[in-house]
């Protein structure tokens, strides 16, 4: 795959890179603590009311009270997490509204899909960009793949709701999601967890803080996850022999590769290990600095798969070895199993010359380090810097058509590097009456997209190997006026400017070139650039000490492009940033002596410019290459049209006696498109009356948790928590082929600890009702096949956990 040009473009001087960042540090900035946050009377924080604690949040540049923070936010502390059995970033949606999360399927990768308010990608490719804001302590992550973040020893999460473009920044259109760590302290603590479960999971979790000297402290944490996968990857001629009715005479043999059950691997499971560590350095009392570094390596199976449905063609293409077996019903495994063989035989005869042979394998390595730097300068001025550097290397398969036919397989790999460096200077006039923060943001990124893809079905077989680079640059502003005790007028503007290259490389896998028509690719570059400036306007009012309203208009925006996926020069096309204007309503509150926290929000945007992938564009394809090719492929990222979105959401916390706490919240969402874009409608395209993919109408969630006493012998907590979601489209062209049923999911969880709080033990059951229900769905016109990534089942686990 052209090794060469990959390690060219990651060999940019990095020692140039490093020492940016270390000088970067030692610019230093902000007396506040951004990462173990306190309390107004210094209180460590904590989930819920105030009875629980105060749950402080930083989307404002500075440290606020989750209830003075006039922004639809779900903050939920690590204890939270813990208490609701929540091990990655993707199972945070259970019970935030109007956020999906989920995890890529094997054509995408080790990725994450996200969407907040119906906006948001699901296309793992590096040309896209996140319509959601990914931050892991203040640092922007910019790809979709190795998103699915491991929760691992968080101080909290803030999942920011609507649009972020002043805050957040570029692609925060929906909203951001960011993930805090727990700083160093040097109180000498540590833990230690361990858990098994269901199909031999085994999760090791520790940590450890302590001083190394005056002013240093140091906190590393680790964790190790394995268990089995749940969807069998079965040897098709071992269940079948030769001469059984769904494999005749002259069918498919059986491998050696399979076992005495048939199966080759378990598809779905877990092998994920990471570390972090963190420096923090602080030689005075107006100095904090906080370097860290991270390592993870998520090497697996694929994700689990079964295909749904399955129409033979005609194509004789695809029978590769196997003249004489229909690619028809006869491959349909069952829900939890599949054919699936990653090997594509070359077959000469009918235009293939090159046999694939891919490993069944999903591997993401990757590392980083960040440093914040806080430095007061004075009273009321305080400066911020946030360096970062990261690289990682994905690799993963596909075997779309989950069968020993060779229909459509395709192996892809991404390196890629990114620095990011970010200044802030905060300060306060007129006796804290203004708040104030300016700063600027730049980044710069390298990819290489390289893949072998065999589409059999559409008559294509080529090598990749794209180089992505990009640019941004960005300046900002935001202030906070306090023109009473109760009035707060809260202004933010920001500009950004980015750029991004594609240049497209397609030759055989040998490396020769590739014949007409996907051969007249090679070389062609696509080039975007542009500007954008976001505004916010909000107004708050605090009725009692208890309630708080805000309005607020905002906006935000998804940067534009080349389409990344191209097959024929013709699709080589353009698309432009999306942008959304939204308005906001909220009240939050604190009733009845504290015993109710109630957080209310509705809001009406105007989305423009709607970047969908399009799997039907005849009118960019050209004359098919032969007889017995039913059509050729699409997979064109466009601006669909406009749509008006609009929606309600709730949150509940009540604690009506100390033991007992209940959670909740619900969300609805109206999604209407107002706009065809003429390109991406008409015949097999996007319609009026069609939603945007992964936009559930209706969610909700509620979750109990009971503390009893034991006395000396400790406590004893039960939590359930129940969650909903409607029914959505995994395409952007709905069809009752990728819609995706809703779902009720239940989890329970019974937790001992003992007198002195440093002993845990839980037991744990995720989908205690073993509902079966899917993530996403992958449906491409023309291919005769639709297949599904089923979720986990019913799962349990014990977990012991000790303090020290």
């Amino acid at each position: 795959m052209r090794k060469g040009l990959r390690s060219s473009i990651r060999g940019v001087s990095r020692g140039a890179l490093a020492a940016a960042m270390l000088a970067c540090f030692s610019a230093a900035a902000h007396a506040q603590d951004g990462g173990a946050a306190e309390a107004e009377d210094g209180s460590a924080t904590a989930g819920g009311n105030s009875n629980a604690g105060v749950i402080v949040v930083t989307a404002q540049f500075r440290e606020q009270s989750l209830q003075d923070t006039p922004l639809a936010i779900t903050a939920i502390t690590g204890d939270m997490l813990q208490e609701r059995s929540q091990t990655n970033v993707a199972e945070v949606a259970n019970q935030a509204p109007s956020v999906t999360l989920r995890s890529g399927n094997a054509n995408f990768g080790p990725s994450l899909a996200a969407s907040i308010r119906g906006i948001g990608q699901h296309d793992f490719n590096p040309a896209l960009e996140p319509g959601v804001g990914l931050y892991v302590d203040e640092v922007y992550y910019p790809t979709l793949t190795g998103s699915v973040f491991d929760l691992l020893d968080l101080e909290r999460v803030e999942i920011l709701r609507g649009p972020q473009g002043t805050l957040a920044g570029r692609n925060s259109i929906g909203g951001a999601i960011k993930l805090y760590s727990k700083r160093p302290e040097g109180n000498n603590s540590g833990w230690l967890s361990a858990a098994y479960g269901s199909r031999d999971r085994l999760d090791l979790r520790g940590g450890a803080d302590f001083a190394i000297t005056d002013g240093v402290d140091m906190r590393v944490s680790g964790v190790s996850k394995r268990q089995d996968g749940y969807v069998k990857r079965l040897d098709f001629g071992c269940v079948n022999p030769p001469g059984s009715a769904l494999n005749p005479a002259g069918g498919i043999p059986s491998t050696a590769s399979s076992g005495d059950d048939c199966v080759i691997a378990r598809d779905g499971n877990v092998n994920y290990q990471a570390v972090r560590g963190q420096l923090r350095i602080r030689p005075a009392d107006t100095v904090d600095i906080n370097i860290i570094a991270d390592y993870s390596i998520d090497d697996r199976n694929p994700p689990a798969a079964v295909l749904t449905s399955v129409t033979d063609s005609g194509n004789p293409a695809i029978r590769g070895d196997y003249p004489n077996v229909p690619f028809d019903s006869r491959f349909l495994c069952g829900p939890h199993c599949n054919y699936g063989t990653y090997e594509a035989p070359s077959d000469p005869a009918n235009g293939f010359p090159y046999g694939t042979d891919f490993q069944a394998r999903s591997l993401f390595e990757g590392w980083g380090v960040s440093g914040q730097a806080d430095w007061e300068l004075a009273e009321n001025l305080q400066l911020v810097s946030i360096s970062a550097y990261r690289e990682y290397n994905a690799r993963f398969a596909s075997d779309d058509d989950l069968s020993p036919l060779a229909v459509s397989n395709i192996q892809s790999e991404l390196d890629f590097w990114f620095f990011s460096q970010e200044v802030r200077l905060n300060g306060s006039l007129a006796d804290d009456a203004v708040e104030y923060t300016v700063g600027g943001y730049y980044s710069d990124q390298r990819l290489v997209y390289a893949a072998v893809v065999d589409l059999r079905w559409a008559g294509l077989q080529f090598a990749q190997d794209d180089p992505v680079p990009a640019e941004t640059k960005a300046v900002f502003a935001h202030a906070s006026w306090h023109a009473t005790d109760a009035l707060t007028f809260n202004l933010g503007a920001r500009y950004t400017d980015e750029s991004k290259d594609y240049t497209f490389r397609r030759l055989n896998p040998d490396g020769s070139p590739n014949p007409p028509l996907v051969g007249a690719l090679d070389g062609i570059t696509g080039s975007y650039s542009g500007e954008r400036v976001d505004y916010r306007a909000n107004v708050q009012y605090r009725w009692t000490d208890n309630v708080m309203t805000y309005a607020q208009f905002s906006t935000g925006f998804k940067g534009g492009g080349i389409n990344p996926r191209p097959y024929f020069p013709s699709q080589v096309q353009p698309f432009e940033m999306s942008t959304v204007e939204a308005w906001e309503i909220g009240m939050k509150s604190d009733l009845f002596d504290h015993v109710m926290r109630l957080n209310l929000a509705a809001y009406s945007n105007q989305y423009d410019g709607i970047q969908l992938g399009l799997l039907s564009c005849p009118q960019f394809n050209p004359t098919p290459p032969g007889p017995g090719v039913p059509g050729l492929p699409c997979a064109m990222n466009a601006n669909a049209g406009d749509a008006q979105i609009q929606g309600f959401e709730a949150e509940l916390y009540l604690n009506p006696v100390d033991e007992l706490t209940i959670d909740g919240s619900f969300s609805y969402l109206d999604f209407d498109y107002t706009r065809i874009d003429e390109n991406a409608g008409g015949p097999g395209g996007v319609q009026l009356g069609y939603v945007a993919p992964y936009a559930a109408e209706w969610q909700w969630a509620v979750g109990a948790q009971y503390e009893l006493g034991l006395g000396s012998a400790g406590s004893l907590t039960p939590r359930v928590d129940v969650s909903y979601k409607s029914s959505t489209y995994a395409n952007s062209v709905n069809a009752p082929s990728n819609r995706i049923p809703g779902f009720t999911l239940t989890n329970a969880r019974l937790t001992w600890e003992n007198f002195e709080g440093d002993l845990q033990a839980s037991l744990e059951v995720t989908n205690l009702f073993d509902e079966y229900y899917l993530l996403n769905v992958f449906n491409v016109e023309g291919n005769g096949f639709i297949n599904a990534q089923p979720a986990r089942p019913r799962e349990w686990a014990l977990t012991v956990t000790k303090r020290f």
